[in-house]
C-alpha cells in the first residue's frame, strides 16, 4: 500500500469552493475529506497511520456525506409530524457499514479511484473494518435488512435496541471443537455512531410498589426500585439506496448514576466505589449472555426491559416536544415488536402512561394496544419466551402487577366469549402454572399489540393452527402474514459486484436494486449459450475467491470446479445439519466401498455457530470436523469429496458464501422453521436449494419454479401424522442396512481416533428419540441428491436453473415486506425526502 504521492497536511485556503470537502461526491473532494479526517480525526500522518487508522479516515469520510442528508430528512419528518416506525429487536446484525453505505451512495467506483490515486487499496479499506456483532442469526439480520429498506422505501422510521459492547462470540474451532472468544468490535471505536449525551434516561430494577391518593384523589400506584440505571443514546444513520431518506438507529448503553462513591474510597472500599458502575454497565456489556444460570436469565430480563424503557421514554420524548399531548401517540408512532424479548414494553407503557403521566387504565390500554404489534419468529413451543413469576417479582414487581391486571381483565372476554372452557382459559393466561408459574411472553404480545403477523405463508398459517390456536379463534382479524425479505443491496451489490454488475448490463440499468422484479428480464437470456457462459465465469470467479478464503483460514484446499455444496445457519437440531453430514458419510463409505464409483465432486461447506450452552449442537460441530479431518486426508477419496467448515460465521463471511455456493442447504424438519432468509440470499446470488417444504422454501419453490427447486421430505401435515402415530426412528434404522452401517461407522471410532463414545450421544439421540425426524427423511434426501448430481452434470440445464432462479426472487426483497407492513399492518405512507 505504498502511497502514489504523499499525503501533506490539508491546506484550508486550497479548498476549492465549488464542491465542499464534506459532502462533495468527486474524487478530488472525497481525496482531501479523506486527508482532512486521517489528519484532524485520526490525528495521524501517512508514514506512521495504522490499517485502522486508515480505514477510519475513509470511514468518516463516507460518513460526511450521510450527515447532510440525515439532518434534512430528521427536519422533514419533524416539520410533517408524519407517523413513525419504531422497530424494537434485541438484535440488530448490521454487518459492515462501509462498502455498504458506498453503494447506497452510489460512490463505490469514484472512491475506489479516489483512494487508487492516494495509492490507498479499497478492497483492503473494507477488510479492515470491524464487524458489530449485534445478533445471533436469522432474527437480527432480518432487523437490519428492514431498516436497510425502511429508508430506500422512505418510510419514517427509528430502530431501537442495545449497543452491546461485546457482541456474539467469535467463534474458533480447536481441535474441532467450538471456542467461544469475546467478540470486541468496539476495540478500534466505531466512527458510524454518535454519542448524544443529552439522551439519557432512567431504568429502575427490583424494590417494591406502594399505593398512595394524588392530589385529585385518585388511587395511584409508586414503584420504590432498589437500583436505577442510566440509558445513554448512540445513534447510527441508516441510509436508503438512491434517496435522500435516513432512517435511525437508536441503541442504548447502560451507565451508572453516579460512576465513582468517594465515601467507600476514602474508608478503603476501592471495590465499593465501583461496584455501582460495573453493575449498571454489565446490562449492555455482552449480548445474550449463557441464559443456562440463574444469574444469566436475570440479566437476560434485565437487558430487554433496560432497552424497551428507554425507548418508550424516548418515543415520549418526541411526542411531547414535537407533536403534542399523549393521548395522540398511537398516532404519531407504531411499534412493532420483532419476536417476543420486547414484549415486556406493553407492561412498561401501561406504566409510564399511568404512573408518570397519570392517565387512567382505560386510556392508557387503548393507547397501548394501538401502538404496538408483534412479529412470531418460532413454531417451537419451547422456543415461546416465559419468566418465573418470581424473578419478574424481584425484577419488575410494577410490572408483574400490570400484567396480573391485563390477564384478569382479559380472561374475563376469553370466559365470556367461550363459555364453561377452562382449558383454553389455562392455555391463554399471561400467566402458566405447569412446572412453577411463569409469565407468558407471547401470550402478552399477542394480547396487548393490535396485529400479529407470522414471517413466511406457511408459517403464518401454523401459528393460527398450532401455537396461537386459541388467540386466532379469539381474534382472527389480527393475524397477517408477510413473508420475510432481504435486501438486494448488501446481498447482491456488496457481496456478489460481479453477478451485480451483469444484471445491469443485461438489464439495461440498475432499477432491479429497488424494485427486485425487473430481474424478471433475465429470463430472456436463460437459455443463450454466451449469456450461461458469462454466468458461469461469474459463479466460478466468486468459487474461486472462496477457495483462497478457506485456504488461508480453513486450511483445507478445495477445487473450485467441483460442486459446492452449502449450509450455512445458525446451529440447531432443526435445522438438521446432521443430516447433511450422514449423507456425506454415506458418501465417503461408497467411495470406500468401490473406489471407481462414479461420482460428481463435491466440497460441502458448513458454517454455523451453536449456542454456548448447547451442549448436541456443539457435538454435531465437532463431528462435521472430525468428519472433515478423516476425508480431506484420505487421498483415495479426494479426488470427489472434500469438507470445510467456516470458522466465525457472519455477515461478512456469509458475504463471501452467498455468491459461490452452487447448492443451497434448506432441509429443516417441515414446520419447525418460521420462514429462513439464507435461502433467499443463496437464490439470489444463482444457489439451487435443496429442501424441504418449510419456511419460505415453499415460497421460493412457487416463484422458482418446481423444476428449479430440489424438493425432499415430508411435509408438515405428515409429520404431525407422524408423531401422533408413534415415530419409531429405531424401525427405520432396522430397515435401512446403509443408513444404520453410517452410523456405526460414526460410533466406531473411525472419526475419533478410536474413541467409540464421543459422539455416542448424538447416534443415541438419534436412534432413540430422534425428535427432528433426521432418520425418517435419510433416504428422501439421499435419493434428491442423486438428482441434484445428474442435474450438475448437464451445464446448460444447471445454468438456466441458475438463472431462472435470480430472475424469480423479486419477492424475496425486504422492500417488498416493508410496503407489506406499511400497508397492511403499520398504515404509514412513504414521505420522500429529496436530495
Amino acid at each position: 500500500m505504498s502511497p502514489e504521492k504523499t499525503l501533506e497536511a490539508p491546506d484550508p485556503a486550497a479548498t476549492p469552493t465549488h464542491e465542499h470537502t464534506r459532502t462533495g461526491m468527486s474524487k478530488d473532494a472525497l481525496n482531501r475529506a479523506f486527508i482532512d479526517n486521517l489528519f484532524y480525526v485520526q490525528g495521524r500522518f501517512r508514514e506512521v497511520a495504522s490499517p485502522n487508522d486508515l480505514y477510519m479516515a475513509a470511514a468518516y469520510t463516507v460518513r460526511d456525506r450521510l450527515l447532510g442528508r440525515w439532518i434534512k430528512c430528521a427536519e422533514t419528518y419533524r416539520d410533517s409530524k408524519a407517523r413513525t416506525v419504531c422497530y424494537f429487536s434485541a438484535e440488530f446484525l448490521l454487518g459492515p457499514h462501509l462498502l455498504n453505505n458506498l453503494v447506497n451512495l452510489g460512490i463505490t467506483d469514484v472512491a475506489g479511484e479516489a483512494g487508487a490515486e492516494l495509492g490507498l487499496d479499497l478492497h483492503e479499506l473494507i477488510e479492515t473494518e470491524e464487524e458489530p456483532g449485534l445478533g445471533n442469526g436469522g432474527l437480527g439480520r432480518l432487523a437490519a435488512c428492514y431498516m436497510d429498506s425502511l429508508s430506500t422505501v422512505q418510510i419514517p422510521a427509528i430502530g431501537y435496541g442495545i449497543r452491546y459492547e461485546f457482541g456474539i462470540f467469535d467463534q474458533v474451532i480447536e481441535d474441532g471443537w467450538q471456542v467461544e472468544k469475546s467478540d470486541t468490535w468496539l476495540k478500534n471505536g466505531n466512527p458510524w455512531e454518535i454519542l448524544r449525551h443529552g439522551l439519557r434516561f432512567p431504568v429502575k430494577f427490583g424494590g417494591r410498589t406502594e399505593q398512595y391518593h394524588d392530589e385529585h384523589g385518585t388511587l395511584r400506584v409508586r414503584w420504590l426500585a432498589d437500583m436505577e440505571v442510566i440509558g445513554v443514546g448512540y445513534d447510527t444513520p441508516i441510509l436508503g439506496y438512491g434517496v435522500g431518506n435516513v432512517s435511525l438507529l437508536r441503541l442504548w448503553k447502560s451507565e451508572a448514576c453516579e460512576s465513582f462513591d468517594f465515601q467507600s474510597f476514602n474508608v478503603g472500599d476501592y471495590y465499593g466505589a465501583v461496584q455501582a458502575k460495573i453493575e449498571a454497565e454489565t446490562i449492555s456489556k455482552v449480548l445474550y449472555p449463557n441464559d443456562e444460570p440463574s444469574a444469566g436469565k436475570e440479566l437476560r430480563l434485565k437487558q430487554q426491559y433496560f432497552f424497551v424503557s428507554c425507548s418508550l421514554q424516548d418515543m415520549i420524548r418526541l411526542q411531547l416536544h414535537t407533536v403534542g399531548p399523549l393521548d395522540g401517540l398511537a398516532d404519531k408512532f407504531v411499534a412493532q415488536l420483532n419476536d417476543t424479548h420486547p414484549a415486556i414494553a406493553i407492561a412498561e407503557l401501561m406504566r409510564l402512561l399511568m404512573d408518570e403521566h397519570g392517565m387512567g387504565w382505560d386510556q392508557a390500554w387503548g393507547i397501548t394496544h394501538k401502538t404496538f404489534c408483534y412479529t412470531n419468529h418460532t413454531l417451537l413451543p419451547e422456543a415461546l419466551e416465559t419468566w418465573s413469576v418470581r424473578l419478574f417479582e424481584k425484577l419488575l414487581p410494577r410490572h408483574l402487577e400490570i400484567i396480573y391486571e391485563i390477564n384478569r381483565r382479559f380472561l374475563d372476554e376469553v370466559r365470556v366469549r367461550f363459555l364453561n372452557d377452562e382449558g383454553r382459559v389455562a392455555r391463554m393466561s399471561l400467566i402458566g402454572e405447569e412446572g412453577g408459574r411463569r409469565v407468558r411472553m407471547a401470550n402478552l404480545a399477542v394480547v396487548g399489540s393490535s396485529a400479529v403477523n407470522g414471517v413466511a405463508q406457511l408459517h403464518s398459517e401454523l401459528v393460527k393452527t398450532t401455537i396461537l390456536k386459541d388467540f386466532y379463534d379469539l381474534w382472527p382479524e389480527r393475524f397477517h402474514n408477510v413473508t420475510n425479505g432481504v435486501t438486494p443491496r448488501r446481498f447482491i451489490a456488496v457481496c456478489n459486484p460481479r453477478l451485480a454488475a451483469l444484471i445491469t448490463e443485461t438489464c439495461g440499468d440498475d432499477r432491479w436494486l429497488t424494485d427486485l422484479n425487473c430481474l424478471r428480464e433475465l429470463e430472456n437470456y436463460a437459455d443463450d449459450a454466451d449469456f450461461q457462459g458469462r454466468w458461469r465465469a461469474v459463479k466460478t470467479a466468486a468459487k474461486r475467491n472462496l477457495a483462497r478464503w478457506l485456504t488461508k483460514h480453513a486450511w483445507v484446499t478445495v477445487d473450485p470446479e467441483s460442486l459446492f455444496d452449502v449450509q450455512a445457519k445458525r446451529l440447531h437440531e432443526y435445522k438438521r445439519q446432521h443430516l447433511n453430514l450422514l449423507h456425506i458419510v454415506s458418501l465417503y463409505q461408497r467411495l470406500k466401498q468401490d473406489p471407481n464409483l462414479p461420482m460428481v465432486p463435491r466440497t460441502f461447506i458448513f458454517g454455523a455457530k451453536a449456542a454456548p450452552g448447547y451442549h448436541l449442537a456443539k457435538l454435531i460441530i465437532k463431528l462435521i470436523n472430525a468428519v472433515a479431518d478423516v476425508i480431506n486426508h484420505d487421498p483415495q477419496v479426494n479426488d470427489s469429496l472434500r469438507v470445510a467448515f467456516m470458522p466465525n460465521f457472519n455477515v461478512q463471511n456469509g458475504q463471501r458464501l452467498y455468491p459461490a455456493a452452487d447448492i443451497s442447504e434448506q432441509i429443516s424438519l417441515a414446520g419447525k422453521e418460521a420462514s429462513g432468509t439464507g435461502n433467499m440470499k443463496f437464490s439470489m446470488n444463482g444457489a439451487l436449494t435443496i429442501g424441504t417444504l418449510d419456511g419460505a422454501n415453499v415460497e421460493i419453490r412457487e416463484e422458482v419454479g418446481e423444476d428449479n427447486f430440489f424438493l425432499f421430505g415430508m411435509t408438515a401435515e405428515e409429520v404431525s401424522r407422524r408423531q401422533a402415530e408413534g415415530y419409531r426412528p429405531w424401525d427405520i434404522c432396522r430397515d435401512d442396512h446403509e443408513l444404520k452401517s453410517v452410523l456405526d461407522l460414526i460410533t466406531s471410532g473411525l472419526f475419533s481416533h478410536g474413541d467409540t463414545t464421543l459422539f455416542r450421544p448424538l447416534i443415541d439421540n438419534l436412534i432413540h428419540q430422534d425428535p427432528f425426524m433426521v432418520l425418517a427423511d435419510y433416504r428422501a434426501y439421499l435419493d434428491c441428491q442423486e438428482r441434484v448430481s445428474r442435474a450438475w452434470a448437464d451445464r446448460p440445464r444447471w445454468e438456466r436453473m441458475s438463472i431462472l432462479n435470480v430472475a424469480r426472487m423479486g419477492k424475496f426483497s425486504s422492500d417488498r415486506a416493508i410496503r407489506e407492513y406499511a400497508e397492511k399492518i403499520w398504515k404509514v405512507k412513504p414521505l420522500p425526502v429529496s436530495l
